[in-house]
């Protein structure tokens, strides 16, 4: 009876696997709200460019016969509109850097980039959880358009798998990634040099930047993965039960380190 039992399941785990695939794969597209910060805005008017890459980044892979595919271009357009709307007290957009250097009265001009995107799902976790990381390059002009600095970034996101769905728990993840992302940011960029130069209301220049110094906004390496194997992330501790109670940590607590050289 038990065996018949083990059985029975593992044909509704693959039935739900090739409904998967049969029925296109999954397709999410997440798009986060951020909360309102509690943060002292930098009196600086800046540019941003957000390129082509990322108001169009799609994710996709096929990993056990699955389709995968990751929208995150119209969300991360809107998320990174909000964190630097948030960061700082007049922000305009420009289409490209071309735009923006010839526009007056700047401070600087940033170009955010996602690096890469990556996730493990509910079958690597032993069915508890999806987990995402996504790593964020971003790049920091003069008025002019010189390169003065580029910033690595990195959010991590999970959720528990809840039944046989999988789009769900992994768009919460993404979204959960998106946010950590954000909060970092906010919270640790006032604190970089650039930061510091920019809450002065100074134009940032270029400047020299030692080997030494290298470094980022609480990076974390993420490597490529394949359609046969599970990402390389790494592995935190799995989301708490829905019956334990946990606190948050607070953004604040997020330590700051230094940039690194572009």
């Amino acid at each position: 009876m038990r065996f018949a039992r083990r059985v029975g399941v593992v044909a509704s785990c693959t039935a739900a696997l090739l409904g998967l695939s049969a029925c296109g794969g999954v397709q999410i597209r997440p798009d986060a709200s951020l909360p309102e910060p509690l943060i002292v805005s930098l009196p600086a008017r800046v540019g941003l460019v957000i390129p082509e890459d990322m108001r169009n980044f799609k994710h996709t892979e096929t990993r056990w016969g699955v389709n995968w595919t990751i929208d995150l271009g119209a969300g991360h357009t809107h998320m990174m509109q909000e964190v630097f709307e948030d960061t700082f007290d007049t922000v305009q957009e420009f289409k490209d850097l071309e735009e923006a250097r010839s526009a007056p009265d700047l401070r600087a001009i940033f170009e955010p980039l996602i690096e890469q995107y990556a996730f493990v799902t509910a079958r690597e976790t032993g069915g508890r959880y999806y987990a995402v990381t996504i790593r964020y390059r971003i790049n920091l002009y003069t008025p002019s358009g010189e390169q003065a600095d580029s910033f690595t970034l990195t959010g991590y996101g999970n959720a528990l798998a809840k039944g046989m769905s999988s789009g769900k728990p992994l768009e919460k993840a993404s979204l959960a990634a998106m946010r950590d992302a954000a909060a970092k940011f906010l919270v640790q960029f006032p604190e970089l040099p650039a930061g510091e130069k920019l809450a002065k209301n100074e134009t940032i220049v270029v400047e020299e930047i030692s080997a030494a110094d290298a470094g980022g906004i609480d990076t974390v390496p993420i490597e490529e993965t394949t359609a046969e194997a599970a990402p390389a992330l790494p592995r935190p501790a799995p989301p708490a039960e829905p019956e334990e109670k946990t606190r948050a940590t607070p953004p604040g607590s997020v330590p700051a380190t230094k940039p690194s050289a572009s």
